[in-house]
């Protein structure tokens, strides 16, 4: 008797959706911030942000993929969705756009091997196929390692993924990273030199990533072509978050699409 894996129809399902983004449009939404409490800001009701963005045929197909996570500043018990590294570095915050999640400072964090010290993770909420959609503003000084970073496939502090969105490329800047119990290592087999973050400019991020194939795509504001491509099966799934490696910046808006999503406890970071 033959008998059908409902697993590998649900893994040659979501492989079909990701095919057909090439016909559908996307759109933008929500984010979130720590385990401490913070007062939050207080603002009139946000407008569309100004995003240096462009939707093209590779844009996320929304109809068709079930909206696993959004989040959008407008309550302050949206801060209640993060756990970070140090809940002294991030706040809620107003521009005249939008109410958003910033990192405003450096994380008292010392991180177990060499990788990011600044990460607001989504707690209690597993992912492994997805389609994540945000809206950052890099608020640093210009210089080569400028940057504000995806966190995905999180286990721990010491292993997971991340995407290091930089001023300019080199073996430690604008690169999806591995780290696996040694410090960080570069995994893209193709990038771009860098991308101009600006001054005040909101610009639309966007993130793809399969577990059965191991593809993960990078997209800064043209969603047309990805910044970033990786091939890398060590994790499977994990939570997602937000942040950068030594650097300040704003989240606005997050929405992440996909088949499914675990509830799990976590993830925990050691008090600063």
């Amino acid at each position: 008797m033959n008998r059908r894996n409902p697993h590998a129809a649900a893994t040659r399902l979501w492989l079909t959706i990701l095919a057909l983004s090439a016909v559908w449009g996307a759109g933008t939404l929500l984010a979130a911030t720590p385990d401490g409490t913070v007062p939050p800001a207080s603002a009139p009701e946000p407008a569309a942000l100004p995003v240096a963005a462009e939707a093209g045929p590779d844009a996320v197909p929304a109809a068709i993929l079930p909206l696993l996570y959004e989040q959008s500043f407008r309550e302050a018990a949206g801060l209640r969705d993060f756990v970070t590294t140090d809940a002294a570095a991030w706040r809620m915050a107003s521009t005249e756009r939008a109410r958003t999640l910033e990192l405003f400072a450096q994380s008292r964090y010392q991180p177990p091997v060499r990788s990011p010290v600044n990460l607001a993770l989504i707690k209690d909420r597993v992912f492994g196929d997805f389609v994540l959609e945000c809206e950052l503003m890099q608020t640093g000084r210009e210089y080569g390692h400028r940057d504000m970073c995806l966190f995905f496939g999180f286990e721990s502090p010491s292993r997971f993924y991340y995407a290091h969105v930089a001023t300019a490329a080199d073996d430690h800047a604008h690169n999806i990273f591995v780290v696996n119990d040694q410090p960080r290592t570069k995994i893209a087999i193709e990038t771009t030199p860098g991308v101009n973050w600006g001054l005040n400019v909101w610009h639309r991020v966007k993130l793809e990533r399969t577990l059965a194939d191991g593809l993960i795509k990078v997209y800064f504001d043209d969603m047309r072509k990805p910044i970033m491509v990786a091939q890398d099966r060590t994790f499977g799934a994990g939570y997602v978050g937000f942040g950068s490696f030594d650097d300040t910046g704003m989240i606005a808006n997050i929405r992440i699409w996909g088949p499914s999503m675990e509830t799990k406890p976590g993830p925990a970071f050691p008090k600063p």
